[in-house]
């Protein structure tokens, strides 16, 4: 029950949150990064804790850890197999911060709203 999984690309400033994040990674902590996102692609809506935890109004992060650093990458679910990647950091506190959840956000209510424009009316 693969998922389908996507970059959220702001249209406006045509910036990746989410490949700038990956980009940022030395490259074990990447591919260790991505295998959880294939790991989502995979389970979806069924992977639970450690791998992801729902942050707030649909926004779910992915959880990661290579050696001593924790990851998150954040996403939110759309329609039935759609999985949209927003926003990664490296986690370094207790709590999400709460401006990478705003980022995701934002992100999530952008594309809502850019798919309710590119429907016929």
């Amino acid at each position: 029950m693969n998922f389908n999984i996507e970059f959220y690309r702001d249209k406006e400033s045509k910036r990746c949150y989410i490949e700038e994040f990956l980009d940022s990674l030395d490259t074990k902590s990447r591919v260790h990064t991505l295998r959880n996102i294939q790991l989502l692609s995979d389970f979806g809506y069924s992977l639970r804790e450690p791998y992801s935890k729902n942050i707030d109004d649909g926004i779910f992060e992915l959880r990661i850890k290579q050696s001593s650093n924790i990851y998150r990458v954040l996403y939110f679910f759309y329609k039935d197999k759609n999985i949209i990647l927003t926003n990664g950091f490296i986690k370094k506190t207790n709590k999400t911060p709460k401006n990478e959840i705003n980022i995701a956000k934002e992100c999530k209510n952008k594309y809502y709203r850019s798919i309710e424009n590119e429907r016929p009316k």
